[in-house]
C-alpha cells in the first residue's frame, strides 16, 4: 500500500496577513501543519527562528540561499558570472541557518539574467558558472549532511529574465554536476507553465527529485481552485511512485488561509487519518 504524502506550509506565501515570521509559525502549526518552509528567514534571527519552531512543534525543512542585492533585481547569485564569492558568503548564510534548525534541504538559487544582456549570449557563461558553483555547494552540503536543491522557475508567468527555467534544463545541469546530494525541486505550479506533460517528467525524473512544491495555475492559488492541474491526480501519482519527501505549498491564498486548506482536509480524510498536514506511518 502506497504512503501517505506529507505537507509543508510555505511561510512566504501561506498566512500573509501575519507579518512576523514566528507568528507565522505559530499559525501554520495552530492549523495542524507538521512542517514549514520559508525562502529567506534571514530577516529574523536564527535562536529566535530556532525557539519560534520548538515551541509549536513544527520542523522547517526547506530555506533558500539568499537572493543578493535586491536593489539590484539579484534573485539569487549561483549562475552569475564574478559573483562567486558572494554566492559562497551566502551559503555559509544559509548553512548556518539550516544547522541551527535542523533544516535538511537548502535551494540553491540560480539567479537572473543582468539587465540589458541577451540570454542566447550568456546562456554558456551562466551555465558554466552554475555547475562550478554546485559542485562547490555540493561538497560543503554533504560536510553538514545536507542536501541541495535547484529549482526551475517559469519565465512566462513569474519571472521572464531568471536563467534555470524548465526540468529538462535542471536535470542536464544536475547531471552534469553528478553529485548524489543534489537533486531537482520541482515546482508543478513551474513545470506545467513552462511543459505541462507532468505524468512524463514527474515520473522519468522522479530518481532525481528532492522536493516537489504546489500551486494551481494560472493564478498560483489553492490546489483545488480552478485551474489546469488536477491535483488529486497527481497525488495519487506521487503515492504511487513511493514520493516520501514533502509537498509545498507555495500558493497565493484567495483568501484566509485556513479556509482554504480544505481540500488539504480533504485528502488526509481520505487516508483514514486525523493528521492534517505532517507525517504518517504507511498502514
Amino acid at each position: 500500500m502506497s504512503c501517505p504524502l506529507h505537507f509543508a506550509a510555505n511561510l512566504s506565501w501561506l498566512f500573509p496577513e501575519l507579518e512576523k515570521l514566528s507568528h507565522r509559525i505559530e499559525a501554520a502549526a495552530q492549523a495542524g501543519f507538521k512542517a514549514v518552509e520559508v525562502a529567506w528567514p534571514y530577516d529574523t534571527e536564527v535562536t529566535e527562528l530556532k525557539q519560534a519552531l520548538e515551541k509549536n512543534g513544527v520542523d522547517l525543512i526547506l530555506i533558500n540561499t539568499p537572493p543578493g542585492n535586491k536593489a539590484k533585481g539579484e534573485l539569487g547569485l549561483g549562475a552569475l558570472p564574478m559573483q562567486e564569492a558572494e554566492f559562497r558568503a551566502g551559503l555559509d548564510l544559509a548553512v548556518k541557518y539550516a544547522k541551527t534548525v535542523g533544516c535538511k534541504q537548502i535551494h540553491l538559487m540560480a539567479g537572473r539574467v543582468p539587465v540589458g544582456l541577451d540570454r542566447t549570449s550568456v546562456a554558456k557563461a551562466m551555465e558554466a558558472t552554475f555547475i562550478e558553483n554546485l559542485k562547490y555547494a555540493a561538497v560543503i552540503l554533504s560536510k553538514e549532511g545536507l542536501l541541495g536543491l535547484v529549482e526551475p522557475i517559469n519565465t512566462r508567468i513569474t519571472d521572464p529574465r531568471y536563467f534555470l527555467n524548465t526540468p529538462h534544463q535542471a536535470v542536464r545541469i544536475l547531471q552534469q554536476v553528478d553529485r548524489p546530494n543534489l537533486k531537482l525541486q520541482l515546482d508543478l505550479f513551474h513545470c506545467q507553465i513552462m511543459d505541462g506533460n507532468l505524468t512524463q517528467n514527474i515520473t522519468n525524473y522522479f530518481p532525481l527529485i528532492g522536493h516537489v512544491q504546489i500551486a494551481q495555475v494560472p493564478n498560483r492559488n489553492e490546489a483545488d481552485s480552478p485551474g489546469e492541474i488536477s491535483y488529486s491526480y497527481i497525488f495519487s501519482l506521487l503515492e504511487k511512485l513511493g514520493y516520501q519527501g514533502y509537498v509545498g505549498c507555495e500558493y497565493t491564498p484567495k483568501g484566509n488561509t485556513v479556509d482554504g486548506l480544505g481540500w488539504l482536509r480533504s485528502y488526509w480524510g481520505n487516508q483514514g487519518t486525523k493528521k492534517l498536514a505532517g507525517r504518517a506511518e504507511c498502514q
